[in-house]
């Protein structure tokens, strides 16, 4: 898993509330095995990201020319309700986002984009609006940077605010470990262990 650090990236707003993971991945796409791919499918479900012929619905809010290349999402709150599918990040991730915002997330959603190394941050609703406002009205795209070494997000035009995010989970992604990069910190005492183990056995 890569480090995240810092990222100043194009901001896409989705207003919507209760955003769950089958209209973030519908069920129809699950049966990849590898985790990448995904992007393709997100939000792909009738009426969403797509027309019924398969071309992009202009009225849909991803497909804003200016958020081409978006990197941070902006979304309503409780943002990732439904199932338990890891397939919900791997889809925004694989899509091009790194950061999702939002006033609340759903509890096992929010652990998967730690997980999978896209940052989850909660701000206040106040904020979360004032950033979608911002979004929308740049046609030329509206750039964002967050800072996770430091947990603030600032703009050019101002906007700057601190997030809080559990220091456990902003280690792990500083540094790009997630499950296996940390059970590989333990390589030295798992191989004594292993070799005690062995020679019990013996």
């Amino acid at each position: 898993m890569k480090p995240f650090v810092k990222l100043t990236g194009i901001v896409a707003a989705l207003d919507r509330e209760n955003v769950d993971t089958d209209q973030i991945i519908p069920a129809v796409h699950l049966k990849r095995i590898e985790r990448t791919g995904f992007g393709q499918f997100l939000f792909s479900q009738p009426g969403w990201r797509f027309l019924p012929n398969g071309q992009p619905d202009p009225d849909f809010e991803l497909n804003n020319p200016s958020y081409k290349g978006a990197s941070i999402l902006v979304a309503g709150r409780n943002f990732g309700s439904g199932s338990s599918r890891e397939h919900a990040p791997w889809a925004l991730l694989d899509y091009g986002f790194k950061v999702i915002i939002a006033s609340s997330f759903a509890d096992i959603f929010h652990n998967n984009c730690f997980q999978n190394g896209m940052l989850p941050i909660v701000l206040k609703d106040g904020d979360v609006k004032n950033l979608m406002e911002k979004s929308r009205s740049r046609a030329e795209g509206y750039e964002l940077t967050v800072d996770l070494e430091n947990c603030k997000i600032y703009d050019t035009q101002g906007f700057d605010t601190a997030f809080e995010t559990d220091p456990f989970r902003r280690d792990c992604l500083l540094n790009g470990l997630d499950d296996i990069g940390l059970t590989m910190q333990q390589e030295e005492k798992i191989t004594v262990y292993e070799k005690l183990h062995s020679d019990k056995s013996a």
